[in-house]
């Protein structure tokens, strides 16, 4: 029963900001991994910013522009992006592994960033 649901996707301007958020819903065990990916056509799904082992890790394609955040009450998990570029335009993905394994996926949010 567990979801995990993307928001706050759309379009903003080169040099804009935009915040993610992505709200879980249902039992969940010890959290290994919590983190944000992104994919753009034709692209894999790639890292854009994670929790892991206690401390953050970014893609050096947004290190310095993002950062990750999390709301343990509202169990809400955040990502914080500034300097938008329009190489940052894809689907933002919501994901996050248990200690014991299993792996949830969000269903995704759009982001464009136009020039």
């Amino acid at each position: 029963q567990v979801q995990l649901v993307e928001s706050g996707g759309g379009l903003v301007q080169s040099g804009g900001s935009l915040t993610l958020s992505c709200e879980v819903s249902g039992s969940l065990f010890s959290v290994k991994v919590m983190g944000w990916y992104r994919q753009a056509p034709g692209n894999q799904r790639e890292l854009v910013a994670q929790y892991l082992g206690g401390s953050t890790r970014y893609a050096d394609s947004v290190r310095g522009r993002v950062g990750i955040f999390r709301d343990t009450a509202k169990k809400t998990t955040y990502l914080q992006m500034n300097n938008l570029k329009p190489e940052d335009t894809a689907v933002y993905y919501c994901g996050l592994v248990t200690d014991r394994g299993e792996t949830y996926w969000g269903k995704g949010t759009q982001v464009t960033v136009s020039s």
